[in-house]
């Protein structure tokens, strides 16, 4: 398509509306999707730089265990069990 002028091409025969909304809405979208992933991106290298941390540290364990949501604790199943078993 050629264009006599900058306006026509941005009118586009009454149809520039339509075209330049949907390319700003594509542009939009695609600048959304990559903070996102940017920002995710960020977030996990905190999270594994963390981890490290721990680990070289020593408090690996502790650690695992705290991400882990604690420990398992049996529950008496019959009235002869006692909790204190471990």
């Amino acid at each position: 398509m050629a264009f006599d002028s900058f306006s026509a091409f941005v009118v586009m025969g009454g149809h520039g509306p339509y075209v330049w909304t949907c390319y700003g809405v594509f542009f939009l979208l695609v600048a959304l999707i990559a903070w996102l992933s940017i920002r995710d991106r960020r977030q996990v290298v905190r999270s594994q730089q963390r981890e490290q941390a721990m680990v070289s540290s020593g408090q690996a364990d502790t650690a695992r265990r705290d991400l882990a949501g604690g420990s398992f604790q049996r529950i008496p199943t019959t009235p002869n069990e006692s909790i204190s078993k471990s």
